[in-house]
């Protein structure tokens, strides 16, 4: 069954399962004891740090381990934030950040602290002298991702990075999802990564603080990892994911190359064959391994389950697949469509011959969900003599509202308006969405008895 669904977590290595059982037998004993078993599990703790502080381009004495990647961002924003404190408790971070940054954005403003967001383009990336503007006299820190792990584009990192050391502003990089493919551009004050996402066991993270970083670890103070990450260190874990970090480097140039080409190809193949799709994020700037797209009139959650019984383990930030129902804030932050939202990440080994049956059964499933669902399959008739229409979608799920919008559009005049009425928090993104890719105008939002108003104005 092919697994597309890699920049979730990617399967174990081979080298991570070869490293973790022999680590179980060597290296099981505490690190910090000076006995002969205590050495050896020492040695073991020493080499995979040096390992993956050559891959992420530190001192080996910089990097600490923790017990995941969302644990290293908190522990770096909180240490960073508490470090600077006296020059300020300002924090400047963009709006597509993994949700770990956010939420310890939303701890430190509940405790007082101040927070701006930074926007991003279409393609999901920041403009440097946007981030420039964010920053201020009583910034404590920047927080800005390598790339994007739900549209695969990378951030002007090393342009920042300098923006940032001008204004005596540190910054902390969440290179999760890039650093299997290569370290990050010089510059950075902090960084944060997280094993599974490379193919190492999950449960292991990484938190590099480079020397002269005001630095303060919160909570009760640990005796382990420079202080930073209390707890005893799961060796076993932290020796396979330093090893496998290596090994996946070390190959890593050759296989980009190679996946990059499947990329290209969905690209390209899904926008001829599926009718109505929106390809999202940088076609140029991203990972070599990820694409998502989205598809108009879709379920996104229906989409996904189809695709699972025919094999295709994918994701999908469209707010029907999300236990919050609301889009998710990558897409939201980039203005793009969300409903029928597809991410496909390909993990390192993967056969052109999956991705070509991929493409060969996608446009099928998604005309028989939009059957299902009633979306329209004919351009709209041509214009009707109505001067306005309502449309009540209220206590419906997109992609119903926009398919209801599409039914009755050719009902009005040009230069005639349709007021959708609708309460599902998708329908704010997505029907703008659809007024760009129809060609049609978006009036605005307007406040209504339940829920919210969305006016679109026929323009052909």
């Amino acid at each position: 069954m092919p697994y597309f669904d890699a920049a979730s977590a990617a399967p174990l290595h081979p080298v991570a399962r070869q490293a973790l059982l022999a680590a179980l037998d060597e290296g099981w004993a505490d690190p910090a004891r000076l006995y002969r078993e205590g050495r050896r599990a020492r040695l073991l703790l020493d080499a995979a740090r040096e390992a993956a502080a050559e891959a992420v381009g530190c001192r080996p004495d910089e990097l600490v381990f923790t017990s995941s990647g969302t644990t290293a961002v908190h522990a770096g924003i909180a240490g960073a934030l508490s470090g600077r404190r006296r020059v300020g408790r300002h924090l400047a971070h963009s709006a597509v950040e993994h949700s770990s940054v956010l939420h310890s954005a939303a701890a430190h403003e509940a405790a007082g602290g101040s927070c701006t967001e930074v926007p991003v383009d279409r393609s999901g990336a920041v403009d440097p002298a946007a981030y420039a503007a964010a920053l201020r006299a009583d910034t404590a820190l920047a927080c800005l991702q390598s790339a994007n792990h739900e549209v695969g584009t990378e951030q002007p990192v090393a342009e920042v990075a300098a923006l940032c050391a001008g204004a005596g502003v540190p910054l902390l990089v969440d290179a999760a999802q890039s650093l299997g493919w290569g370290p990050v551009p010089a510059g950075w004050s902090l960084l944060t990564a997280s094993a599974h996402k490379w193919g190492g066991p999950a449960g292991v993270g990484l938190l590099a603080v480079r020397k002269g970083t005001r630095f303060s670890p919160q909570g009760p103070a640990g005796e382990r990892e420079s202080g930073r990450a209390p707890g005893f260190e799961n060796l076993p874990a932290i020796v396979a994911a330093a090893a496998s970090l290596r090994a996946v480097r070390d190959g890593a140039a050759a296989e980009a190359v190679r996946l990059r080409a499947l990329v290209d190809r969905i690209r390209s193949v899904v926008a001829e064959r599926v009718p109505d799709v929106e390809v999202v994020g940088d076609p140029a700037r991203r990972l070599p391994h990820l694409v998502t797209f989205s598809c108009l009139y879709v379920d996104g959650e229906t989409l996904l389950h189809e695709l699972d019984r025919r094999e295709f383990s994918v994701s999908s930030g469209s707010s029907c697949t999300s236990s919050t129902l609301t889009p998710s804030h990558v897409l939201k932050a980039m203005g793009v469509l969300s409903e029928g939202n597809v991410r496909v990440s390909l993990p390192p080994g993967t056969a052109g011959a999956d991705v070509d049956r991929f493409l060969e059964v996608l446009p099928g499933v998604v005309a028989e969900v939009r059957e299902r669902l009633g979306a329209p399959v004919t351009a709209p008739p041509s214009p009707g003599p109505a001067d306005s229409l309502v449309v009540d979608a209220l206590g419906r799920r997109c992609p119903i509202p926009v398919i209801e919008l599409a039914k009755v559009i050719g009902e009005v005049a040009v230069g005639a308006t349709v007021t959708v009425l609708a309460d599902d928090e998708a329908a704010r993104l997505d029907i703008p969405a659809w007024c760009e890719m129809r060609g049609q105008e978006y009036v605005g939002e307007q406040p209504a008895d339940r829920g919210s108003a969305y006016v679109v104005r026929r323009l052909s």
